[in-house]
């Protein structure tokens, strides 16, 4: 593509930069203004949030090159879902910043903070932005690595870095699922005319072309799952689920802005980013299942929770379902529903968030069981939650409806036109979950009737600086509920533009008459509401298949996997690391072995029919008495006399050497075999006379060593020797015709040198490794003899 740095390069840019630069100078800032510091994120957000919303109706590719020969550059590609995603971000960030200037009053190490939420906001405005996949790879790992130090701010707490570990070990695995994936679509790519390697702007103009180069090289379906794991991971799909409860450990504004309105939909606004490139039979299948299935799983998890935090956490995993299936089913109702809800839940879910963070404040406890009657303190709270709770719920006419209501139509249509009694499971499992999304939302709402329970005493008034942010986020919520055909025409539609298959005018708003989506609608409210008065009952059957297991429970697939990692490595070790040198150099010469046989079979290495033509009575001579010297050497009684007869087989291959006309060789074959036999024999007399006697499985190891390395050797001679029926002489003079000019360099010496060079280091790597464990092992065991 075109680099440009034209003034919307410049603008975006400095939009993703300038939280950066502020987190590098946050000390500064924390110096001169303390806990006010805060304020000054929050501007940066505003700038920011100005800057994206100048952009708000451009649509291109700008960038600057970064890496020309790899085709990698900085690229910044401006479009509706990078814009809704970005202003979002920035939008929100602002709220979370101010805040946090009255929910962190007197925490510690808030420099680290601030630094760290700004380099966040940051990372995700690299996502939103980026064009290219490289780019995108490295803003996603910055993301995890934020919010790893953002859910383990209390560090004095061991829950607290339980959490962030393990959110850091799904995120950062996730990642790695996502490098392969960008490499593999990188090789598709650059097959593709006008479109580069990592250029994700050329994939997303020619979705088509880089699909089927996808499916004639039998990448398409690797790449399909690699994606999944890494936006299930990302965004808490199940099973990858389990971290993200454990992440309500971080600070409420942590989570108002990481766990609800930006990063767990980073893996959300990934798969809406590559909808157009993978859209097929294999995506609607296996997105829709899974973002389903999460739905109902979260939903059914957040009715059994008994903190408020930890049911907006299963209730933010059962949304980022509901998000993930609309992106898979293949319609254009499923885009308008993962675009529109993706708007629709930062709204209500932050400000949800916020909310329990000043109930906490101010009751002094997040739990269910003893909450109650808090509208009466709260009123302005309480007011705010009864917007967004019942937009969580998807009541009518409170925005979460509408981006529901799209779900509902996608899963039907699809049923519909798949055909298949399974089909009919899609508006069948997202009723129930459903169903169950009213139900933990009446149970949110409870917390604000009825009566006050006795422990939580008188409450004071909450700070304006506590209040302001969520009132704010409830009256836009507010305002899309009231108008969300008005939402749709400015952010939503633009966004589904970008994600959406074929271009669709997005229309919502109150039904006017009954359909079977307004049946579901219906049929999942009158559900939930039914439910609730056997919620208590209902947690209880949730708890008794939690006890059994039969739940996916947080934290048991990642306990159960870092319990067997931990004895595995322990195991590990102890083999490894036994202080034994035949242990040492059996793993530094597997290792060396096992690069060489998968760079031949990487490289798809011929190897030629052994005709013997050319060999003399006098070669197979010298050649069967090496055979016998070497078998003489397994069985030899001593050590002198193992040496003395493997001297025999290097001597048998000198004299090889000179029947093969290689003098030059023969004479540095027989002055090599001299010094070592000499320096064999010197060594041998300062060792034990005896060493017990091997067990028969480290005989076992040995042998297959022997066998591996040795077939290692005849490979590398045989692959080197000749290509197919060309003979050596000829491939010689190809190789000194052809190397200077392919290769790039000045003369053949230095072609060769560099074309060898990975092999002849992996050699002297291996010698120099062995030759000091072999010097370490002496020096510790002077005084022993050595036990196998």
């Amino acid at each position: 593509m075109p680099y440009s740095m034209a003034p919307e390069f410049v603008v975006v840019a400095t939009a993703v930069a300038l939280p950066f630069v502020a987190a590098a100078l946050t000390p500064l800032y924390y110096r001169a203004l303390g806990e006010r510091t805060g304020y000054v994120g929050a501007g940066v957000a505003l700038v920011c949030f100005a800057l994206v919303a100048s952009q708000w109706g451009a649509d291109g590719a700008v960038g600057v090159p970064w890496v020309p020969s790899l085709d990698v550059a900085l690229r910044f590609y401006v479009d509706g879902w990078a814009l809704l995603f970005a202003g979002l971000a920035s939008g929100v960030g602002v709220l979370v910043f101010v805040y946090s200037t009255g929910y962190m009053h007197g925490e510690p190490n808030l420099a680290r903070y601030y630094a760290t939420l700004l380099a966040f906001m940051g990372s995700i405005l690299g996502v939103a932005f980026a064009g290219d996949l490289i780019a995108l790879f490295l803003f996603w790992e910055l993301t995890s690595l934020a919010s790893f130090v953002l859910i383990g701010h209390h560090t004095d707490q061991k829950e607290a870095r339980y959490s962030a570990r393990m959110a850091m070990v799904v995120t950062v695995g996730g990642g790695l699922f996502l490098l392969v994936a960008v490499l593999l679509l990188s090789i598709a790519a650059a097959g593709v005319a006008g479109v580069g390697a990592f250029d994700l702007v050329g994939m997303l103009r020619n979705p088509a072309a880089v699909q089927a180069a996808l499916r004639e090289q039998g990448l398409f379906v690797p790449v399909l799952g690699l994606v999944a794991v890494a936006a299930g991971a990302k965004s808490a799909q199940v099973p990858l689920h389990f971290w993200l409860p454990n992440a309500m450990v971080a600070p409420t504004p942590v989570s108002a802005f990481l766990h609800s309105a930006t990063m767990v939909k980073v893996g959300v606004y990934l798969l809406g980013r590559l909808r157009p490139v993978l859209l097929g039979g294999e995506w609607t299948l296996l997105f829709a299942t899974l973002g389903l299935a999460t739905m109902l799983v979260g939903a059914v998890l957040a009715v059994a929770s008994t903190d408020l935090k930890q049911l907006l956490a299963y209730s933010t995993a059962s949304h980022l379902g509901l998000m993930v299936a609309g992106f898979g089913f293949a319609n254009h109702y499923g885009a308008e529903a993962g675009v529109f809800h993706l708007l629709n839940h930062a709204l209500f879910k932050a400000a949800l968030f916020l909310v329990v963070g000043i109930v906490a404040h101010e009751a002094g406890s997040r739990r269910i069981d003893r909450l109650g009657g808090l509208w009466r303190e709260l009123p302005v709270t309480a007011a705010i939650a009864g917007i967004t709770g019942l937009s969580m719920a998807g009541i009518p006419p409170f925005n979460g409806f509408y981006s529901k209501e799209l779900l509902f139509e996608a899963a039907y249509e699809t049923a519909v036109h798949a055909g298949g009694a399974l089909a009919w499971l899609y508006p069948a499992v997202a009723v129930l979950a459903s169903v169950f999304t009213v139900l933990y939302s009446l149970k949110f709402l409870s917390i604000f009737v009825g009566e006050r329970p006795a422990a939580v005493g008188g409450l004071g008034r909450a700070p304006a600086a506590l209040v302001a942010p969520p009132a704010v986020l409830a009256a836009l919520a507010a305002a899309v509920s009231i108008d969300p055909q008005l939402a749709v025409d400015a952010a939503v539609q633009r966004g589904v533009d970008a994600t959406a298959a074929a271009p669709t005018e997005v229309a919502v708003g109150l039904p006017a008459h009954l359909t079977v989506p307004v049946a579901m609608s219906a049929l999942s409210i009158v559900g939930g509401v039914a439910a609730y008065p056997f919620e208590r009952r209902i947690c209880r059957r949730i708890e008794l298949l939690n006890e059994l297991r039969v739940t996916p429970r947080p934290a048991w697939i990642y306990d159960y996997w870092l319990t067997a990692t931990d004895a595995a490595s322990v195991r590990l070790d102890a083999a490894v690391n036994n202080g034994l040198l035949r242990t040492y150099a059996a793993w530094a010469i597997a290792a060396a072995s096992a690069l060489a046989l998968i760079g031949y079979a990487s490289t798809a290495a011929a190897v030629p029919a052994i005709d013997g033509a050319g060999a003399t009575p006098a070669m197979v001579l010298v050649l069967l008495v090496a055979i016998v010297a070497a078998v003489a050497v397994t069985i030899a009684p001593s050590h002198v006399a193992g040496v003395l007869t493997l001297s025999i087989l290097g001597f048998m291959v000198a004299i090889f050497y000179i029947l093969a006309s290689a003098p030059d060789l023969a004479l540095t074959q027989l002055v090599v075999e001299t010094l070592v036999l000499l320096i064999f024999l010197l060594v041998l007399e300062e060792l034990p006379a005896f060493y017990a006697e091997a067990h028969p499985g480290v005989l076992a190891r040995d042998a297959a060593l022997s066998l591996g390395v040795g077939l290692t050797a005849a490979l590398t001679v045989l692959v080197t020797a000749r290509d197919g029926d060309s003979p050596p002489t000829y491939l010689a003079e190809q190789y000194v015709e052809n190397a200077v000019e392919g290769a790039g360099g000045a003369n053949v010496v230095n072609v060769i040198l560099t074309d060898f060079r990975a092999f002849d280091t992996l050699g002297e790597i291996v010698v120099i490794s062995i030759a000091a464990l072999s010097v370490l092992v002496l020096l510790t065991m002077r005084r022993r003899g050595e036990s196998p």
